[in-house]
């Protein structure tokens, strides 16, 4: 067994992803406005799926909009959008991951992937305001097109900062 490979539910698996997780609302309990807010997300959700792999991620995405509905992060106009934050999510991540995998650690797997998770999400969100959740026009225009810049920034971010950390103390990501 390579002792470099991270185990999904081994200790070294969930000790880095609580910590992801704890980075990851710390931003969302920052404040900040949604354009900082969003980007800095979507960027640790496309970190923990480069260094815990698509299963401790997409754990992080569904968690984050539930946890943040119940600090009162998230406003409760927002609470039928829950289930479809979560999809998106998973959608964004695993699209990432797999892409990666696909198409090489390089700029390339990591560009497309979120290129196409970006997309995807955005479809999920923008799809569900529309034919799906009754939610006021404002919610409904926060769930559309800030969300697609909202994820390629924060991708874009993910991706200087894993070539950067790598670079650094020549961390080796999941699924390498």
């Amino acid at each position: 067994m390579n002792k470099d490979v991270l185990t999904p539910f081994s200790i070294r698996w969930l000790t880095r992803t609580a910590i992801l997780l704890a980075i990851t609302l710390a931003f969302q309990m920052l404040g900040f406005p949604q354009m900082i807010t969003g980007p800095a997300v979507n960027a640790m959700l496309l970190l923990s799926g480069t260094y815990v792999g698509g299963l401790g991620a997409v754990i992080i995405g569904m968690l984050t909009p539930f946890i943040a509905f119940i600090r009162g992060i998230l406003a409760p106009p927002l609470a039928p959008m829950i289930p479809f934050i979560m999809l998106g999510n998973a959608i964004f991540v695993l699209t990432y991951v797999v892409s990666q995998r696909k198409l090489g650690k390089g700029f390339t797997g990591a560009g497309i992937g979120l290129i196409l998770g970006a997309i995807i999400k955005f479809l999920v969100l923008s799809s569900a305001v529309r034919f799906i959740v009754n939610v006021p026009p404002p919610v409904a225009q926060a769930m559309q097109i800030p969300q697609l810049y909202t994820a390629i920034l924060g991708g874009v971010v993910a991706i200087v900062v894993e070539k950067v950390i790598n670079a650094a103390i020549g961390q080796k990501s999941y699924s390498s």
